[in-house]
């Protein structure tokens, strides 16, 4: 049972496009990035073809580790995007070696297509059993600016002064983003996460930012944690936390910690959005270059991602009318009747 062609829509924040016509498929932008991307990439590939899913992949292969990066590379990558509107991607490995440009691809990927949101939706999965159980909270990131600033200079010789950057327009922006899904998504409650008692001015404004924003969604529960203290509450008691909304470092190693908490970077799934394009890539961004080549990598991550994709496409709430639920039907159908050749 082919899934069926559906018509398109946008997704939280992407503007409606026109239906699709009933013969459609979908381009989307393939980028399987370092490590065990590509056999993750290939996992996903696999089961649509299997399905049958009306998804064509425009792949691209950039690479800085690979000397398969340069901005010629780079702007086909960004045009296919813009085109497209969704993609999905690997890990784009970064260097941890300095050669005279700060900003990494990836930065500069998620830069030029302002994919401000990083939402990063830690559930726990059926039948694998955990320290903690039965969890279900979002991670909302904001990731262009913040410490991931690229603004570092040596000053003096042996001092390096690293700048970050937490702006009024980009922090109510994600602000507003955070309590927008919370209350799409039917959630009760916003938590800001902060240092302000050390960064007074710049998590200053970023908590001033969101509460400002919390007064317009009186029906939502708002609440602050500082970031210390947000990593002892996830270990001890996760199930406090509904919706969390925080600066770029800061959501990076809780989009970690998180993921820990139901079993690893492998099987938690991330998308990323802008006003016009969404990204999906898994939740913790991990190349895990010594499982290469070994087929021991969890593509679980990877498939979750691939189904919020087509979720982003297709589900009844945004215009269409095949669930995520038909997608994975249709997969096990085909796999379970397709003749063995």
């Amino acid at each position: 049972m082919p899934l069926r062609p559906l018509s398109v829509s946008a997704g939280l924040c992407a503007p409606e496009t026109s239906p699709a016509r009933a013969d459609a498929t979908f381009k989307v932008t393939m980028v399987p990035g370092d490590g065990v991307g590509p056999e993750l990439m290939t996992a996903v590939k696999d089961v649509f073809k299997a399905g049958d899913v009306p998804v064509e992949f425009e792949e691209f292969h950039l690479s800085e580790v690979q000397n398969m990066a340069s901005e010629e590379k780079l702007e086909q990558v960004l045009t296919s995007m813009k085109t497209n509107k969704v993609a999905m991607k690997g890990k784009i490995h970064t260097p941890m070696e300095y050669k005279g440009e700060l900003a990494s691809y990836e930065m500069r990927l998620r830069r030029k297509l302002d994919l401000f949101a990083n939402v990063v939706h830690v559930n726990s999965l059926p039948g694998y059993n955990t320290r903690h159980n039965n969890l279900d909270l979002v991670i909302i990131r904001e990731q262009t600016e913040g410490e991931y600033s690229s603004l570092e200079h040596e000053s003096v010789p042996g001092v390096i002064e690293c700048l970050k950057i937490i702006t009024r327009v980009k922090s109510r922006r994600i602000a507003k983003f955070a309590f927008d899904y919370a209350t799409k998504k039917g959630r009760s409650k916003v938590t800001a996460v902060h240092k302000a008692n050390i960064m007074k001015l710049a998590d200053g404004l970023f908590l001033q930012c969101c509460a400002e924003i919390a007064e317009l969604y009186p029906k939502i529960k708002y609440e602050t944690i500082i970031i210390d203290n947000a990593c002892m509450q996830l270990v001890q008691n996760p199930y406090q936390f509904d919706v969390l909304v925080m600066p770029n470092l800061y959501g990076n190693i809780i989009d970690n910690l998180a993921a820990g908490l139901v079993g690893g970077a492998g099987v938690v799934p991330g998308e990323s959005y802008s006003a016009e394009y969404a990204v999906f890539e898994t939740g913790a961004r991990h190349p895990f270059a010594q499982a290469v080549g070994r087929n021991i990598a969890n593509p679980t991550a990877m498939l979750l991602s691939a189904a919020n994709m087509l979720k982003h496409l297709k589900t009844r709430d945004l215009g269409g009318y095949c669930t995520t639920g038909d997608f994975v039907h249709a997969v096990v159908d085909n796999l379970r009747f397709r003749p063995r050749h």
